[in-house]
């Protein structure tokens, strides 16, 4: 019964899961940075506040929180993005969101662009990014615009 409850929820092992693709080949960390975008498109700063606010993609809010008064019951265990674009520049939040693990192995912060050496990824979802570049981008944009502290 376990093992075809981990089957149902982690899927076969073996010659059925397909390889991840390796996105790290995309981008260069540099010190703690990624300097370059990763999309080549304008940023939608506007996208990204969505991204980070509403819970149905990236789910920023369950750890973070900041200055979004019209979201309730925001995130107490992670720091808070007040403030994000003055604490941190534009290729650091990127590296962040790519992959903070590069930065602090403990961290709790999804790898939001990493598809390699992750445990317990459902089926569907495995070999996928959480988000796009573009979106990587629209919320490291929107970030950027966080300034004041709180």
């Amino acid at each position: 019964m376990l093992c075809a409850l981990a089957v149902a929820l982690w899927g076969p092992r073996g010659a059925h899961a397909q390889a991840a693709p390796d996105l790290s080949s995309t981008y260069t960390v540099v010190g703690d940075g990624i300097p370059s975008p990763l999309a080549d498109g304008k940023p939608d700063v506007e996208n990204g506040r969505r991204i980070v606010t509403e819970r149905q993609v990236g789910l920023c809010l369950l750890c973070h929180s900041g200055p979004f008064p019209e979201v309730h019951l925001q995130g107490d265990i992670a720091t808070s993005l007040a403030g994000a674009g003055t604490r941190w520049s534009e290729a650091q939040l990127r590296l962040r969101l790519v992959d903070a693990s590069q930065l602090n192995p403990q961290t709790l912060m999804p790898s939001y662009y990493r598809t390699q050496g992750l445990a317990r990824v459902g089926e569907p979802w495995r070999g996928k990014p959480l988000l796009s570049a573009q979106q990587i981008e629209d919320v490291v944009a929107f970030l950027r615009t966080l300034r004041a502290a709180p």
